[in-house]
């Protein structure tokens, strides 16, 4: 098959059963958090909590039977999670930490207030070793070096520093507070051993720029949101990395009516385009997607397919904003059918549904209204805590 066609609407489908968003649920449970995320290669980390945090908001949208807990518990109790860098910072198969020995070593090479922290790691992994896992609050490093957002204390820039480099993990969190350890106590030592499988930077991000057409299911050849933690991957590259792709057949040419320039898929993924061309009825679902959510991750694909134009308003002034601070796509069907904001009170217990903005050609049927406000009611009980 060396090229697919599909319409706009085939287009949406593919996406959506690609991502788990349309039909009966195709990810459940524990295991269907790890299958997920080994499918997407990884999910953003944010640490914004208005009515959920990033990576939650994504797995409460495709994941039957979620609750936050399990997340947790895949990353710090069973650890076959783990947090590090892949698209901005993410939330990662531990079998992948493997792939990132470049990033690791380019820290070790180069980082803000280089001297100062070298000069306390050796006492940082000591008190470790000899007290457990530490949060910055737990050394007494106060002094203020120069770090990546503002100036910050010693103990956090050595901290953060040797997790960057690999010589520490996330133990665990107790709220945003992160605790480290020793990298060996939190990724077994097989998966610790395992040599970088990339010979040359080119293979390595073919690799990535692969993983990224796999996780959002269907991507073109240009810049992208998609392409963000792929450093040096300039036009050229990108291009030799896709004409690179397509000689090995590792991914197909997708024509999609009224788009002006191809998408591409991987290969694995083209029985999607089967299934969707015989035009099947898919049972609606409706939900709440994650402003950073794979799906995401190029919004003008979006635009051009879904006629869905979304931009995260949380850092854009208050008087400029159209929408609010903190707003999630209403996906209902193979449509995104308007925004929604809310905010959840903790110590009440208790979603506050600031406000819905429905698409200008979106009909506000009962049946819709009902959908949404089901999907409200399930997405309170996901944000106290309780099975969504």
């Amino acid at each position: 098959m060396d090229r697919i066609y599909l319409t706009k609407k085939q287009a949406r489908q593919f996406l959506l059963l690609k991502h788990g968003l349309l039909g009966d649920y195709k990810f459940a449970g524990k295991e269907g958090i790890l299958s997920f995320v080994r499918q997407a290669g990884c999910i953003q980390f944010d640490p914004v909590d208005v009515c959920g945090r990033n990576a939650d908001l994504v797995l409460q949208s495709r994941i039957k039977g979620y609750r936050k807990a399990m997340l947790y518990e895949l990353l710090y109790v069973d650890r076959k999670l783990v947090d590090y860098f892949d698209k901005n910072l993410a939330i990662l198969p531990v079998e992948n930490w493997k792939y990132f020995g470049r990033e690791r070593q380019a820290h070790r090479s180069w980082e803000r207030s280089h001297t100062e922290i070298l000069e306390v790691q050796e006492r940082v992994r000591e008190e470790i070793a000899r007290r457990g896992p530490l949060c910055s609050a737990d050394l007494d490093m106060a002094e203020k070096v120069f770090w990546y957002w503002s100036d910050t204390k010693l103990s956090r820039a050595a901290l953060e520093h040797m997790y960057f480099v690999g010589e520490l993990g996330i133990h665990h969190k107790n709220g945003t507070m992160k605790y480290y350890d020793l990298i060996e106590n939190c990724i077994p030592a097989e998966l610790l051993s395992q040599p970088e499988p990339h010979p040359s930077d080119f293979d390595y991000r073919k690799w990535l720029v692969s993983e990224r057409i796999g996780s959002v299911g269907l991507l073109w050849n240009r810049a992208s949101d998609a392409w963000l933690g792929i450093e040096g991957l300039k036009t050229a590259q990108r291009n030799a990395i896709f004409e690179t792709l397509l000689k090995e057949e590792a991914i197909i040419e997708v024509e999609v009516e009224a788009l002006s320039e191809p998408l591409y898929c991987r290969r694995e993924d083209a029985g999607l385009a089967a299934v969707v061309s015989e035009n099947p009825t898919m049972k609606k679902r409706c939900e709440f997607i994650a402003p950073l959510d794979n799906l995401l991750w190029d919004r003008k694909l979006i635009g051009a397919i879904f006629d869905f134009s979304y931009k995260w308003e949380i850092y854009t002034p208050k008087e400029q904003r159209k929408y609010g601070y903190y707003v999630l796509p209403i996906l209902r069907g193979d449509r995104f059918v308007g925004r929604i904001e809310m905010a959840y009170d903790k110590k009440q217990g208790a979603l506050d549904v600031k406000q819905i903005w429905y698409e200008p050609d979106v009909r506000r049927t009962k049946a819709l209204q009902c959908d949404v406000e089901k999907t409200i009611r399930r997405f309170a009980r996901f944000c106290g805590g309780g099975e969504r």
